[in-house]
């Protein structure tokens, strides 16, 4: 194992030792390669630069109390990275090769698995792109699937701590029946505005309406929203909403927990009438929300009055990660021991 402190990295690149690289070319996918160099040389008129085929995934290795590796969910992000070069008109990579590759570039760089304990863990990065070159629009010929892989800290360092956002109607995250339920690098580049507006006032992320209408909430970043009151699960449904494979999980164990849980249209007016509100992704798996800032209206919605997590999000939270580490039985089969 290197010699990092572990406690105290941040969520951000760290190098490590090798990554997994497979061309798509002459209509079918090449051997899996394996390289030490964090660069790639890429084709300057290659279409992902040009026309934004690129789509990417994030997921995590967990070392659990047991000493064992485990994977959450992969075969989730497997088939929605399927859904996203399906949408852009990409190669499509088969559930195998995505296995492969992932469980290839954890195993090759296992000395960079953070210990059981610090809160770390070992974030997984696939990327896909057009790497052919095109002059016109039109999908590329030959596709580069990329694996690198990242030891990171928690997203949020001491813990689970509510954030602060404000409400944004100068800018849409995606349109209606455009890319937004997909996970593409384009739905991101057009957050950006947002972001640096928001977090030069003070406040961790920008919450996004339905661009139609601006009446019901989209997402939260780059995250999916959920409010709970009643003893009720609330998340938004959208076609321009990405689906989180944590917010997917979280309903499952919502409902394990006996609440009912509600995925529709969330009108914004709503906000005042939730117990809890909160974020969830990969990254962070639950982010609690203690505040809302509607600018435009110089309105600010309150939560986690005691300056804590509500405890229904910070439940669902100790649950869900008991699972990834291996804590407690996985009932719902989402893990996978890697085998070394």
């Amino acid at each position: 194992m290197v010699n990092l402190d572990w406690g105290s990295l941040p969520f951000g690149y760290q190098k490590t030792d090798y990554n997994l690289r497979c061309y798509y070319r002459n209509g079918k996918w090449g051997e899996v390669e394996i390289s030490s160099s964090e660069y790639i040389n890429i084709h300057m008129a290659a279409s992902a630069l040009h026309y934004g085929q690129e789509a990417f995934e994030g997921l995590k290795a967990y070392r659990g109390k047991d000493g064992k590796v485990r994977l959450f969910r992969w075969d989730e992000n497997a088939k929605r990275m399927q859904r996203s070069a399906e949408a852009l008109k990409m190669a499509v990579p088969s559930m195998e090769l995505f296995h492969e590759m992932i469980t290839k570039a954890v195993k090759l760089n296992d000395r960079y698995i953070p210990p059981y304990g610090t809160g770390a863990s070992l974030y997984i990065r696939p990327l896909l792109y057009g790497s052919g070159p095109e002059v016109g629009v039109k999908p590329a010929s030959e596709y580069l699937l990329v694996v690198f892989v990242s030891p990171v800290g928690p997203y949020f360092k001491g813990g689970v701590t509510p954030v602060k956002i404000a409400i944004v109607r100068d800018s849409d995250r995606a349109a209606p029946l455009g890319t937004g339920n997909v996970k593409v690098g384009g739905n991101y580049a057009s957050s950006l505005k947002s972001i640096v507006k928001v977090q030069a006032l003070g406040y961790s992320s920008p919450m996004y309406l339905d661009a139609k209408e601006k009446k019901y909430i989209d997402e939260i970043g780059a995250a999916n929203f959920f409010g709970i009151k009643n003893n009720t699960y609330i998340t938004p449904k959208s076609e321009s909403i990405l689906p989180s494979i944590t917010n997917m999980s979280l309903m499952v164990l919502a409902e394990d927990l006996g609440m009912k849980v509600e995925r529709r249209p969330v009108p914004l007016e709503e906000l005042e009438t939730f117990e809890e509100v909160g974020a969830c992704g990969t990254a962070a798996v639950i982010s609690p929300i203690n505040e809302i800032m509607d600018m435009d209206h110089n309105r600010a919605y309150k939560f986690c009055k005691d300056g804590k997590p509500g405890p229904l999000s910070h439940k669902l939270y100790n649950i869900l990660i008991s699972i990834q580490h291996g804590e407690v039985e996985d009932k719902f089969k989402w893990t996978e021991l890697i085998e070394f």
